[in-house]
């Protein structure tokens, strides 16, 4: 029986590691290896939406959700106003770029509908090239990511609309709170809008105040849209040994936290809730995030939208309600655009943390975040944070490892009654089950006692391995000597290493099992595993290391105790 067992447990653990492996692939855009399905889209749209390529909808390929509503008045829900003149033409006014430089960031604003085009964190440094500062937003040949806010229902200002950038300061001065850039636009369906943007010292999400002002002789019903447009690109850098998400997300407090992948938007397979009084729409990447806040109890309507070849958009639509002429609405927002850290967000916004993925394991993973930031600023540097949380763990552990390690001593010590058994029973098999379950009857030995308390805690250290694959805080993180970096791979592989040495000397010390095979793959297993940890992050190659020691050093203090002196059990490969 315990053979069987065993080789049940190989089995899943083997199958368990093709999918896993599988699944990293196709996240990571590229086929799978063992049960191969179709790609998703990933062609490069950047240039075409550059250069002002007409989309799907006849409209520019880098207009907003409703691309056909903003060229007829109709879409989304916004009807066209009856009886409303034709807008005259207003001159063109000259297309700019403008920078505005502040303790964190470097923006850049393009006057055709005050879009922010370009976001550089200053604060954090490029995932590849690190003397560059890391660029969230980009509106290049290469990538498109870009915030964009205009008007739809009635020929009104959209993010297309030639706007006048009004002279002002363009960097933040020491001793300043706040610097603000202000876009006017010409009078364009009997509707003037007016896009103030306003960065906070300190802080990574920006106020944006859109004024609509009535300039025609009719009341006007206008709607305004906030979207975040990109490509369906992974992120430069992004590792293929691991899976992060990057794609759009919705958050209601109707239902949760929603990712949805590129995939789903090309084939019009989302499910979100189309309208809402509270929550947000984002853009997610690993490490980052940028996304659009409304009020709470401001309705919206949350959309989702393939723009062009591989470009694709997430935003919210809020009604205006009616304008009378000569008067004006104000609708304030917030862009959030910035790196992940857990305690900001949930300041900023209720839900906005959970950008900040962690799956299924978000009730594990969220007080585990907790004790690590708690530990960091007792200690002052994250990688004997990590240390000092594989500790805590242990210890509250401990009872439940000294059964499982116990179970693992008794089955060491009768290991040699075991194998005698099996080498005079070899032809006998039925005989031999039968005689194998006496003997651990009589020397009440569980055989699967070892397995069940360590499984128990199988979901804690998943959830401790998705806290550090995606807390921002281990980028650019140094830990001793020549780790630098936690959240990229051991530049000369030292760490791998003694993870690997330690995976082999722990299962030195377990058991051998009886059956040959089995015993060979005990071997081969931990071989295999640790081929993949030369390209993990430095920080969770540390975690798993810090977790091998302590683990080696619990069993070995126990089956002193118990009277079975630590022997290691050398693979016999013949």
């Amino acid at each position: 029986m315990n053979d069987i067992r065993r080789t049940i447990l190989w089995v899943i653990f083997g199958f368990s590691m093709v999918l896993l492996w599988d699944k990293w692939q196709l996240h990571n855009g590229n086929k799978a290896t063992f049960f191969p399905t179709t790609p998703a889209v990933t062609a490069p749209a950047a240039a075409s939406v550059a250069s002002g390529a007409t989309g799907a909808a006849s409209v520019p390929a880098s207009t907003a959700p409703v691309a056909a509503a903003a060229a007829q008045g109709a879409a989304q829900g916004a009807a066209a106003v009856p009886g409303q003149p034709a807008p005259a033409a207003a001159p063109a006014a000259a297309r700019e770029r403008i920078e505005v430089k502040t303790d964190l960031y470097r923006l850049t604003f393009d006057s055709e509908g005050g879009t922010l085009t370009h976001a550089e964190l200053l604060q954090h440094a490029d995932m590849t090239e690190k003397n560059r500062n890391f660029l969230l937003l980009d509106e290049s040949a290469q990538r498109v990511y870009v915030a964009q806010t205009g008007l739809i229902g009635g020929g009104f200002p959209t993010h297309k609309t030639a706007m006048t950038a009004v002279p002002g300061p363009r960097e933040l001065k020491d001793g300043e709170d706040s610097i603000s850039i202000r876009f006017e636009s010409p009078d364009q369906g009997g509707v003037k809008l007016v896009k103030t943007w306003t960065i906070k010292r300190g802080a990574y999400d920006i106020a944006v105040k859109h004024e609509v002002v009535n300039t025609g002789a009719a009341a006007v019903s206008p709607q305004l849209y906030l979207q975040l447009v990109r490509d369906g690109n992974k992120p430069p850098g992004e590792s293929s040994f691991y899976s992060t998400f990057t794609g759009p997300a919705v958050y209601t407090d109707a239902k949760k936290y929603q990712k949805i992948e590129f995939k789903d938007i090309e084939n019009g397979k989302v499910d979100i809730p189309r309208d809402s009084p509270n929550g947000y729409v984002a853009m997610v990447q690993h490490y980052f995030a940028t996304a659009w806040l409304l009020a709470d109890g401001t309705q919206r309507e949350l959309f989702t939208r393939k723009v062009d070849t591989n470009l694709y958009s997430v935003g919210m639509l809020t009604s205006l309600g009616a304008i009378e002429p000569g008067t004006s609405k104000t609708v304030d927002a917030r862009l959030f655009a910035g790196p992940q850290v857990e305690t900001m967000m949930e300041k900023l916004y209720p839900g906005l943390e959970l950008v900040k993925d962690y799956g299924w394991l978000t009730i594990l993973s969220k007080p585990l975040y907790w004790l690590l930031d708690q530990l960091h600023k007792i200690l002052g540097n994250w990688g004997w944070a990590i240390v000092g949380l594989v500790l805590l763990l242990k210890i509250a552990f401990y009872w439940l490892n000294a059964k499982a390690y116990a179970s693992m001593a008794k089955m060491k010590a009768i290991n040699p009654k075991i194998m005698e058994m099996r080498e005079r029973l070899k032809d006998k098999p039925q005989q031999m089950q039968q005689e194998m379950i006496r003997i651990y009857r009589e020397e009440k030995v569980n055989p699967m006692g070892g397995c069940f308390p360590i499984m128990i805690q199988i979901p804690v250290f998943i959830a401790l391995y998705w806290v550090l694959l995606s807390s921002v805080e281990m980028r650019n993180a140094p830990w001793i000597g020549w780790i630098h970096d936690l959240s990229t791979p051991d530049p000369f592989f030292i760490l791998p290493l003694l993870m690997t040495l330690s995976s082999l000397l722990q299962t030195a010390l377990n058991p051998a099992p009886p059956d040959p095979m089995q015993a060979k793959m005990m071997w081969f297993m931990p071989l295999i595993f640790s081929v993949m940890f030369f390209f993990f992050p430095a920080g969770l190659v540390l975690y798993w290391l810090t977790n091998n020691i302590l683990s080696i050093a619990q069993q070995w203090i126990i089956n002193t105790r118990m009277g079975v002196p630590p022997q290691f059990n050398l693979p016999s490969f013949k």
